[in-house]
């Protein structure tokens, strides 16, 4: 395959949760282990030698490094952001080597295994590499760049009309990095009053926009490893207060289905959080259970937000918004279907924690158990362990 790799220009170029995140990891548990793999969910057949243009563009992010530009836009737009971590983040660089990169026929394996505090940066920019490179190994061509203005205005125009808030989610899967900046351009051009920013904290940068996002799935995940499967919703909440003090305070429910989140979100938690946000199963059913615990708690649920961000599309937004509204405020971050709605059909790709050595000891297996059974990930006895423990059905 006579193909050239895809080069990322800025260490920023990932979402914002993995670096709020990477400060909470380096403060709270510097010495745990991760192990990521790649999970080809749409079973896209990959083109002969695609892993060795994979492994060209892994390693030449190991050149990327943290700009005194954006040190400085973390520093003013971040307050958060403590000068040690920028410090560190300065300091940082990939290490290639955390990445194992191996294909048979048609079929990719990706996996990524390092000191946490390293390796969360992997995931994302991963994901955007393989998504660009699919397209162009496979010659996929995309429309032109006025077709895909003329569709974003028009989504964000309809949002707009709407009268609901919309950040961009969308680096992960994304068609490529020209896309995802047309996109973005589009929208806060013709967006103003309904777009409020984006997960990406290069674009946030380029566009002078709000980075956004708190964190991901791994928090919960590891902390059931490191302290139980009953302890991973209170303790990843705990420490993330301990290491943000109210600030970034969107908390992700359905890492052990929402049900048993609630159980544990209690009033301490559901007044000093912000909200929560919505990644899987009925949003409907999710919306009327969250504004029912807020007024079992004696919280008024209009004081609250909840982010809705899986898979979402005009359609969906539109009848989130009719039934949620006057109940509880919300916001969308809507990914793949704005950075990849350029024609070929997008990917369906994750990578996900596996497995974790929280403090220098054996290596312990994570699961994740979505509200939606299809997206449990993990190994099918660890998942089974969890539902027993947790007494899901």
């Amino acid at each position: 395959m006579n193909m050239h790799p895809v080069s990322l220009i800025s260490i920023l170029d990932n979402d914002f949760y993995k670096f709020t995140m990477q400060q909470g990891v380096i403060r709270l548990f510097p010495y745990a282990k991760a192990r990521y793999q790649f999970i080809n969910r749409g079973k896209h057949v990959f083109p002969e030698g695609f892993a060795q243009l994979l492994r060209k563009s892994v390693d030449q992010m190991a050149l990327l490094q943290l700009t005194k530009e954006e040190k400085k836009f973390l520093k003013k737009t971040c307050p958060y952001l403590d000068p040690l971590y920028l410090d560190f983040l300065e300091g940082y660089r990939f290490n290639p080597e955390e990445v194992h990169i191996e294909q048979a026929g048609g079929d990719l394996k990706v996996k990524i295994e390092g000191l946490w505090y390293r390796t969360i940066l992997w995931e994302v920019p991963l994901m955007s590499l393989i998504s660009e490179l699919f397209y162009v190994a496979a010659n996929a061509v995309r429309e032109s760049n006025e077709c895909i203005i003329a569709r974003s205005k028009e989504k964000i125009e309809k949002f707009k009309k709407l009268g609901v808030t919309v950040a961009e989610f969308g680096a992960r899967r994304r068609y490529s990095y020209e896309v995802h900046r047309l996109v973005l351009h589009t929208m806060q051009q013709y967006g103003r009053g309904s777009f409020i920013g984006t997960s990406n904290v290069h674009m946030a940068m380029i566009y002078n926009e709000k980075p956004i996002g708190t964190h991901a799935h791994e928090w919960f995940m590891f902390h059931a490893a490191h302290y139980g499967f009953k302890m991973s919703n209170a303790l990843g909440l705990e420490n993330w207060v301990k290491v943000y003090r109210g600030d970034l305070g969107i908390a992700l429910s359905d890492t052990y289905t929402t049900d048993v989140f609630l159980q544990q979100f209690d009033k301490m938690f559901s007044k000093l959080f912000d909200g929560v946000r919505h990644d899987s199963g009925d949003p409907l059913i999710f919306a009327d259970k969250v504004i029912e615990h807020y007024k079992s708690m004696g919280i008024d649920p209009l004081s609250k937000t909840i982010i809705f961000s899986d898979a979402l599309n005009y359609d969906k937004v539109e009848r989130i918004a009719a039934y949620c509204e006057g109940k509880i405020k919300m916001s969308f971050g809507i990914g793949t279907n704005l950075t990849n709605d350029a024609g070929p059909e997008p990917m369906n790709i994750v990578i996900k924690m596996i497995e974790t050595s929280p403090h220098n000891d054996s290596w312990t297996e994570v699961v994740k158990l979505s509200d939606e059974k299809g997206k449990y990930t993990g190994n099918p006895e660890t998942i089974q362990l969890a539902k027993e423990i947790l007494g899901i059905n």
